[in-house]
């Protein structure tokens, strides 16, 4: 089978500043450093982040760190890359000025590297009218003068059209839509659906927690003596008995191809044409994921991931995802 040469993977910052869920050490920063720096000669092309990534006094410690490591790297090289952000919907972040202070703040903790601009979620569920706001916000920064594309994430399918319309008002469109999608993904056929609008409309569909937080890595036949968060672990233990049949599957073809379990799940992901966001925090697990873009797999490896997976018991589904 011939490789998918538009392949293209991202790398997620989510654990970056995160002290509660991946259990954050400052000491570990030149660990991400070399991680984001062996990500770009690796080609990876999205490096995603967010306003709201890290805990406690370290909000936006994700954005910040990602902004200092991208300070030392050449223009010529930045270039090679788009960074991404999320801004955060709060309640009281409304009207069409809501957004602008913390899209300035964001801009400046990523060193005026910003090339994406995404809502991180959808309001339609608590005020259907402001997430209108603040994309009439970002559409009027974009008049202003400041060059990015507008990206959503956590939205449904029927949300999105409206969107579009919308935008189309405006002279704009949507440039990515981010969701969770993985073989632990719930309501896995609304992403398909979902991807279907994205396919029709020329828009790039990313899959956030492709790993499932690490679930899909984990082997079938031993415990894992990882370190981990008290959630974290929490979870593993959760989904340790509910995912083995999944997770025997996923390291049967990882044993054949001679490549990681991780790899595996990435690639099913991309196998459907989505962009994985892959959350990584060490030098080695850039070099092992980065190998997704030598191979492909099969359809009968697809289908037989996908056959297993509907038996697994599902990850829960983000609260505020729209229809």
């Amino acid at each position: 089978m011939s490789l998918n040469r538009t392949k293209k993977i991202g790398l997620g910052t989510w654990a970056w500043g995160n002290e509660l869920f991946w259990d954050y050490k400052q000491n570990a920063d030149i660990e991400l450093r070399d991680t984001l720096l062996e990500a770009l000669r690796r080609g990876f092309s999205i490096i995603d982040t967010a306003d709201s990534y890290g805990t406690g006094n370290l909000s936006g410690r994700s954005e910040q760190l990602l902004g200092n490591f991208l300070s030392e790297i050449p223009k010529s090289k930045k270039r090679r890359i788009e960074i991404a952000t999320k801004l955060a919907p709060y309640p009281w972040r409304i009207g069409k000025q809501g957004f602008r202070k913390p899209f300035l703040r964001s801009l400046e903790r990523l060193q005026n590297k910003l090339d994406i601009v995404q809502i991180h979620w959808s309001t339609a569920k608590y005020n259907p009218w402001q997430e209108f706001q603040l994309l009439e916000n970002l559409s009027n920064l974009i008049d202003e003068g400041y060059s990015f594309k507008i990206g959503l994430s956590n939205i449904g399918p029927k949300r999105l059209q409206t969107i579009i319309n919308f935008l189309a008002t405006k002279n704009k469109i949507i440039n990515s839509v981010q969701v969770q999608f993985s073989l632990l993904s719930p309501d896995i056929e609304k992403q398909r659906i979902l991807k279907k609008v994205c396919d029709d409309n020329k828009i790039e569909f990313i899959a956030y927690s492709p790993l499932s937080f690490g679930i899909l890595c984990q082997d079938p036949n031993s415990i894992s003596k990882t370190n981990k968060s008290l959630l974290r672990n929490s979870i593993f233990n959760a989904y340790n008995k509910p995912t083995i049949r999944l997770r025997k599957s996923i390291k049967e073809i990882a044993e054949k191809r001679s490549v990681s379990m991780a790899q595996v799940a990435v690639n099913w992901c991309c196998f459907q044409g989505a962009i994985p966001l892959i959350g990584l925090r060490k030098k080695s697990q850039v070099l092992d994921i980065s190998k997704v873009l030598r191979w492909d797999l099969t359809k009968e490896e697809y289908n037989k991931l996908e056959e297993v997976s509907k038996y697994c018991k599902k990850l829960p589904a983000n609260p505020f995802s729209s229809n």
